[in-house]
C-alpha cells in the first residue's frame, strides 16, 4: 500500500478549503461594507444566516477559522457559535 492515495486526498482538501475560502471572499464583499479602516466587514450572524451562504458552505464555521488561520480574515475568539456570536465583526484582512 502505497502514499499515493493519500497525497491525493491531501491535495484535494487543501484545493477544496482554498476554493472555499476564496468564496468565503466573495461573499464578505457582498454581504459586508467597507469600515473605517478600509477592510470589508460583515456581522458573523448576517453570513451564518444568508441563503446563499447556505447553499455554499458546508461548515461556514470550519471556513472561517481556517481563513482566520490563513490570515485571511480576523474576529473576536477562536470559534463562533450562531445566536452567541451573531454580532461579532468578520473583517477581510486581504482585499
Amino acid at each position: 500500500m502505497g502514499g499515493g492515495s493519500d497525497d491525493r486526498t491531501f491535495c484535494f482538501v487543501t484545493m477544496n478549503v482554498d476554493h472555499e475560502i476564496t468564496l468565503l471572499i466573495e461573499q464578505i464583499r457582498r454581504l459586508g461594507s467597507k469600515n473605517a479602516d478600509g477592510n470589508y466587514s460583515v456581522k458573523f450572524g448576517v453570513l451564518f444566516n444568508d441563503d446563499e451562504c447556505a447553499n455554499l458552505f458546508e461548515a461556514i464555521v470550519g471556513t472561517l477559522k481556517a481563513a482566520k488561520k490563513k490570515k485571511i480574515i480576523t474576529f473576536e475568539g477562536e470559534l463562533l457559535l450562531q445566536g452567541v456570536h451573531d454580532h461579532v465583526d468578520v473583517i477581510l484582512l486581504q482585499d
